[in-house]
This record gives C-alpha cells, sequence and structure tokens, in this order.
C-alpha cells in the first residue's frame, strides 16, 4: 500500500471511530491514493493551548517503531482543527469478534496473541506503559497484522525506581486488582492484566470480566478465580490504600476451598486447550509481581512448541465484507434493533 507523501491533503471518506479524544476518520491521500487514519483532537475544552494528553501521545508515538504499533506519520492542521495522520488498519478487535462470520483457527489465535505479547514487549522494553489496552485499541489489517493503538493514556515509566502515577487508567473491565485497590505504583504489570484478559477473549469472543463498577469488579475477577488470600497470595494487597473499600465478602460457595488454577481451569477449559491456559492464568495472577510479562509470555510452551505454528488471519480478513471496527459494529447493532 502506498504511502502519503508528508504535508500532502486528504479527502476523508468516513468515520470510523470516537471517543473522549475526538473523532477518528479514514481519509484518502490526494496525490498518492494512500489511505490513512485521521484522528481529530479535541481542543474545545481547551483553555490553555494544546492538550497535555495529545502532547505525551504524540511525543511517544514519535520515538515508536515496530511492526505491532500503530504508525504516526505526521501531524496536520487544517480548518483550526488539529489531526494526527496515521497509517490505515482496516479493523479493530472488537469489531472483529462481533463479526459472525469471522472464525479464527487455532493458528490465527496464536499469531494474533504473539503479536500483542511482541508490541507489549517492545513497549515494555522501551519504559512505554499502554494502560489502556481493550479490544477497541487493538487494529487488524487485511493482511493479518496486529498493532496496539490509542496511546492517550499511556506514559513513560522508570524502570529501576518507584513511579507515582494515577490509578484513574485503564477501563474497567480490563483494570487489575492493584489499580482496583487503589494503587499508584505500578510498572507494565497493569499491561499484562489487560492482556492476559484480551487473549482470553480471543478464545471465548466476550470480555473474561464485566463488572458495572470498582466494587462489581473485584467480585467479578474474584467469581472466576476465587477469593484473594493476602497472606498466601499477596501479602502486600492489605496495604493499597482501598483494599478494604471495594473487596467483597469472602465466598462462601462450594468452590471457595479451590485454588485459583483450579477455579481457572473450570472456567475456560472448554474454549481453551491446556497451554493456552498457562499463559491466560500466567497473566492474570492476583500479586503483580507473579504475573508473567510479555517476555516471558513469549517463551512459554503454547508459543514455542505446542501445535499447530502460528499463521497471520491474511486470507480471512480479507474475504470479510467491509471494514469492521467497533464504532461500526455498535452502529449495525444500533440499525437492527426493532
Amino acid at each position: 500500500m502506498p504511502r502519503a507523501a508528508p504535508g500532502e491533503g486528504y479527502e476523508r471518506i468516513a468515520q470510523v471511530g470516537e471517543g473522549t479524544y475526538g473523532q477518528v476518520f479514514k481519509a484518502r491521500a490526494e496525490k498518492s491514493g494512500a489511505l490513512v487514519a485521521l484522528k481529530k483532537i479535541r481542543m474545545e475544552a481547551e483553555k490553555d493551548g494544546f492538550p497535555v494528553t495529545a502532547m505525551r501521545e504524540i511525543k511517544l508515538l514519535q520515538g515508536l517503531r515496530h511492526e505491532n504499533v500503530v504508525r504516526l506519520w505526521e501531524m496536520m492542521v487544517s480548518k483550526n482543527s488539529v489531526y494526527m495522520v496515521f497509517e490505515y488498519m482496516e479493523h479493530d478487535l472488537n469489531g472483529v469478534l462481533a463479526h459472525p462470520s469471522i472464525t479464527f483457527t487455532p493458528a490465527h489465535l496464536k499469531s494474533l496473541s504473539a503479536q500483542l505479547f511482541s508490541g507489549l514487549a517492545y513497549l515494555h522494553r522501551r519504559s512505554v506503559l499502554h494502560r489502556d489496552l481493550k479490544g477497541s485499541n487493538i487494529l487488524l489489517s487485511n493482511a493479518g497484522v496486529l498493532k496496539l493503538a490509542d496511546f492517550g493514556l499511556a506514559r513513560m515509566y522508570a524502570k529501576r525506581r518507584k513511579g507515582d502515577y494515577t490509578n484513574r487508567v485503564v477501563t474497567l473491565w480490563y483494570k487489575p486488582l492493584e489499580l482496583l485497590f487503589g494503587a499508584t505504583q505500578y510498572g507494565p504489570e497493569v499491561d499484562m492484566w489487560g492482556a492476559g484478559c484480551i487473549f482470553l477473549e480471543l478464545f471465548t469472543r466476550r470480555p473474561a470480566f464485566q463488572g458495572n463498577d470498582e466494587i462489581h469488579q473485584v467480585a467479578v475477577i474474584y467469581d472466576v478465580l476465587g477469593p484473594l488470600v493476602p497472606a498466601d497470595e499477596w501479602p502486600d494487597a492489605e496495604k493499597l490504600p482501598w483494599y478494604d473499600l471495594v473487596r467483597p465478602a469472602a465466598a462462601s460457595d462450594g468452590l471457595a476451598a479451590q485454588t485459583a488454577e483450579e477455579r481457572f481451569k473450570l472456567a475456560f477449559e472448554k474454549s481453551m486447550p491446556p497451554a493456552a491456559l498457562a499463559v491466560a492464568f500466567a497473566l492474570l495472577r492476583f500479586d503483580p509481581a507473579r504475573r508473567a510479562s510479555a517476555a516471558e509470555a513469549l517463551q512459554m510452551p503454547y508459543f514455542t512448541t505446542e501445535r499447530p505454528r502460528a499463521q497471520r488471519p491474511a486470507g480471512l480478513l480479507a474475504s470479510v465484507e467491509g471494514e469492521w471496527h467497533e464504532f461500526e459494529s455498535r452502529r449495525a447493532a444500533r440499525k437492527a434493533r426493532p
């Protein structure tokens, strides 16, 4: 696919996304014909100039070069609006998983998850926390390439000392226990919990932990993994500021005596092979210090020795009619309602 020349004009084709940051449009370069994504930066609420979050996102993306991280081509100003110009990707994960005729093979699932972890391993080597992993921020091309996108909540982190960061990050369903308990000192482990949730979602085609608020989110996690026993699994949890505020009452069901791993297997063994289960469980440990990193996940047997070998879903995605992002999926669902 051709790349647009720097400073080239663009013709908007359709809106493909919308959020707190603004709108995202599919567009075509006027001279080269290259397709791009234009992310319009919301400026209405800014009284003090350019949004700080957008500045941080631009600065981070300008220094990132990896096959599994979306590429920022340039910035553009048009009619008093500021746009970030990205490479164009035909789908996002939420849109694809909501599509009834797209069924990934085991080889496809392995490729997509390996690409997800490869992109995260790169970010974490570069001291970048994404802090907003979810299906709509994971883009897919018709060639079967996966890229991490939307770095609006991302930031650099200090590897050799504990930084103090906001815990008002990560969408609720993908938020790890340390953030739900109010932690402000954290590292790439917060991304790995989200990656574990997405890894499960690839197999089950639905979010694993669907809470309504922070307290309910903890309860939903406990329903699957069993209640946290700090003395056994994560002694430092009780020191976190919101631990007593959001933790649900101790479980009283018949599964309470089972280990987290046993409960996890019971919940997901019908959806994924044992080697994939091992990866998911390693990513969804309560204690962040015991959670697998992206690089460690890629070294587990599921990726290194387990058959089948990874295969990108190029033919499958290229054969789908239309382009599928969460934005289009929601619009189609609204139209289908009686």
